[in-house]
């Protein structure tokens, strides 16, 4: 009897230092995000002299936003952002789950030895390609500061994983019996994979449009060494206008950001009761 009690006590005990853990975790997670809340509606002044004060001494202010709207031209930078997202998210859902489906379906030598490379490839970090693919592709091609060289490079990054995550899916998820009964009912290969397959990848497709779309909407690496025209900056190059050599405006930058993160924290309100869904059915089961 004393050994349960024991055992009860020790669990109890556990999972009051796992909650405290996943809380202080959490806190710093949200805690930049807060930040950004409470000092985009300050003045310089007060962010300089109390930055975790709620409100400054100055007030509530909105001076923030139309200045670093104008300052950083929101719209043509928002414009560029929401055309590479989503049409970097859009073509690589469509050419990775066309891709698993065929590896999936098609048990060719050729399809399995694709498929290895394509998980070899995700084991590489970006920036050991970094200086070959800017030298290729602005040296050689001449066809940087196109928005459609970012989009290619966006989908050749992301495709491996998206094909691996698809793979999954269709393997565990994706009877057969079904595509073999669309095949007997006279339903091409074509059909019964945009009509039967693709619709039962819904939390697969939701999962990794939001995990892309936030890659590809928040990333500034590879936009800065792509684009080097002003006419072309997404927002996260964008907001480096506001950082200056000898002096910074915290204000403006903190709207910006928050500008910068409302439209991917939207879809992801949006999109979320999927994600776990989604990462569980593409998992290697």
């Amino acid at each position: 009897m004393d050994k349960n009690k024991k055992a009860a006590v020790n669990k109890k005990v556990l999972h009051v230092l796992k909650f405290v853990v996943l809380v202080l975790v959490l806190c710093m997670f949200i805690f930049p995000f807060y930040m950004v809340l409470i000092n985009v509606f300050k003045t310089k002044a007060d962010i300089t002299s109390n930055p975790l004060a709620v409100i400054g001494a100055h007030g509530f202010t909105l001076k923030n936003f139309p200045e670093a709207i104008k300052k950083m031209n929101f719209m043509r930078a928002f414009g560029n952002s929401l055309f590479i997202t989503v049409l970097s998210t859009v073509l690589t859902i469509l050419f990775s789950s066309m891709t698993a489906y065929i590896m999936v379906r098609r048990k060719w030598k050729i399809t399995g030895i694709l498929f290895a490379l394509m998980i070899a490839s995700m084991v590489i970090p970006f920036q050991v390609l970094m200086i070959p693919l800017v030298s290729f592709y602005g040296g050689i091609l001449n066809i940087l500061n196109h928005r459609a060289t970012l989009i290619f490079m966006h989908i050749g990054f992301s495709l491996s994983m998206a094909t691996f995550m698809f793979h999954g899916a269709i393997n565990t998820n994706i009877p057969l019996a079904l595509e073999e009964a669309a095949t007997i009912d006279g339903c091409t290969s074509w059909q019964t994979f945009w009509k039967i397959v693709f619709p039962m990848l819904k939390p697969t497709v939701a999962t990794i449009a939001i995990i892309d779309a936030m890659a590809f909407w928040n990333d500034y690496l590879l936009p800065s060494l792509v684009l080097g025209r002003k006419e072309l900056y997404t927002l996260p190059i964008a907001t480096q206008v506001f950082y200056g050599t000898f002096s910074t405006d915290i204000g403006l930058i903190m709207a910006a950001l928050l500008l910068a993160m409302l439209p991917i924290l939207i879809l992801y309100l949006f999109l979320q009761r999927y994600i776990v869904e989604g990462v569980t059915a593409g998992a290697v089961k």
